[in-house]
């Protein structure tokens, strides 16, 4: 049984959070102060303080691309993926990765799209047609 997962980690603006989170990712605001706001992220609780965002690189390699390291994922099922996809291509997303393909016609096949938030927080979606491939070998 999947369980939600928390996790928290620094944003520079509050304000371009709750745009970015709520208003274009679609996310549920929950509690907040002045110096965080927590989100309902696809299920998941994800709660953004105000602070220097944590450090990273594209050392991460995957196929023939370099990603950065470390990230936050999600994996939605395909049609979900499709729909966000669209959404942050008509937003004018500056992708990291765009949304395509990977491992296609092999076990573990899956769509995905990096992109960074507001402050620079790297953030990879994965689309899977069928979620039992998430784990494939």
């Amino acid at each position: 049984m999947l369980t939600p997962f928390h996790l928290a980690y620094h944003v520079t603006d509050l304000d371009e959070a709750r745009a970015f989170y709520g208003g274009l990712l679609g996310c549920a605001e929950g509690r907040s102060t002045d110096t965080w706001v927590d989100f309902d992220f696809f299920g998941h609780q994800l709660s953004l303080h105000l602070g220097t965002p944590f450090a990273n690189d594209l050392t991460g390699k995957v196929g023939d691309h370099m990603v950065p390291m470390p990230h936050l994922g999600l994996v939605l099922v395909y049609d979900d993926w499709r729909d966000l996809a669209d959404r942050l291509e008509d937003a004018g997303t500056d992708w990291v990765l765009a949304p395509s393909v990977r491992f296609e016609g092999e076990p573990g096949e899956q769509w995905t799209m990096f992109f960074r938030d507001p402050s620079g927080n790297p953030i990879e979606i994965k689309g899977f047609r069928d979620l039992s491939g998430v784990f494939a070998g």
